[in-house]
């Protein structure tokens, strides 16, 4: 049986596509492992660091070589075959791009698509590490929930199954329903983020460490001029903000500094302490050696210049306050 794709168009073959082709086609749109990315649900990754791909800032990083990519890879064909054993359906490669007809931006490769007699699916297949469990004892994590209602999107498929192997025994099956109202918000928020890649427009920041490292590629440098920013309203509540909440960070790091030495005082001795909700250890940790640096740059310099190397430095943020005088 021929595939079935109720509105999707195949915009580019991937048999034979090398790497420099298919980034190409990528950046044209966001792809279905863009999506959670785009509308700010990736534990990961940051629409700061995506849009700077996106417009060719930075180029996106190759994952290629990761060994979770690599067994994600090699174990696909063999999941997509449990797959159908188990639930009786056939699976069949899908070697296309796809593209929603009136949402050209959206863009979407299947690992596999299930085909039957009534119906055609989408087969999403993972791979999870033993320590990735616990995102998966409530069903399917965020982040792959906006994949799959991508390609839900670009296809116009009913629902999509997806198979996840975690710690290399555990197999499940989880399925997605299709869901209009949410693949219409889904789609409202993807427009946003690839208005900012059309416009030019750089997204707002989101406060992860993902944004943070995307704001010093995008401004890696420092001009040595002073913004005057005192007669803005809108900075000056935001440096308003930003001294609050570091105000209330330190005394919540004090008092969970005198805390955790109440209950060292209550271990003494002890390694351990068990409470209702969970335990605490206070251990010795190893003995370690530490180089003495200037005592080897002294006696030794040459070493010094044969193992050490340049380390570019990167911009500090700090903050001061303006003293004003007592009445």
């Amino acid at each position: 049986m021929k595939a079935r794709y109720y509105q999707a168009i195949r915009l580019a073959s991937t048999t034979d596509l090398g790497r420099e082709a298919w980034l190409k086609i990528r950046a044209q749109g966001i792809g279905s492992s863009d999506a959670a990315v785009a509308v700010g649900l990736s534990p990961y990754k940051s629409p700061l660091s995506l849009w700077l791909e996106k417009t060719n800032r930075k180029p996106a990083a190759d994952l290629s070589e990761k060994e979770a990519v690599i067994w994600g890879t090699v174990l696909e064909p063999v999941l997509a075959k449990v797959y159908a054993a188990r639930t009786g359906r056939r699976v069949r490669r899908v070697n296309a791009v796809l593209q929603h007809p009136d949402y050209p931006f959206m863009l979407a490769n299947l690992d596999r698509e299930v085909v039957g007699k009534a119906d055609c699916g989408i087969l999403e297949i993972k791979t999870a590490g033993y320590h990735s469990a616990p995102q998966w004892e409530d069903g399917i994590p965020i982040a792959y929930q906006c994949q799959v209602l991508h390609q839900l999107a670009v296809t116009g498929h009913a629902w999509a199954d997806v198979a996840v192997l975690i710690g290399g025994q555990d197999f499940r099956i989880y399925r997605i329903e299709r869901d209009d109202d949410k693949i219409a918000d889904l789609i409202e928020r993807e427009s946003q983020f690839w208005a900012c890649v059309q416009d030019n427009r750089q997204p707002e920041p989101d406060g992860s460490d993902d944004a943070g490292k995307a704001l010093l590629s995008l401004f890696p440098a420092d001009n040595g001029q002073t913004l005057d920013l005192s007669e803005s309203p809108e900075y000056n509540q935001l440096f308003a903000e930003l001294l609050n909440l570091r105000e209330q960070k330190e005394v919540a790091e004090r008092k969970e500094s005198e805390i955790k030495q109440r209950i060292q005082v209550a271990l003494g001795t002890c390694t351990a302490a068990l409470f209702q909700q969970g335990k605490v250890t206070w251990r010795k940790a190893k003995d370690r050696l530490v180089a003495d640096v200037d005592k080897i740059s002294q006696e030794h310099p040459e070493l010094i210049q044969q193992y050490c190397k340049p380390v570019p430095g990167s911009r500090r943020f700090t903050i001061q306050t303006t003293a004003h005088p007592s009445h």
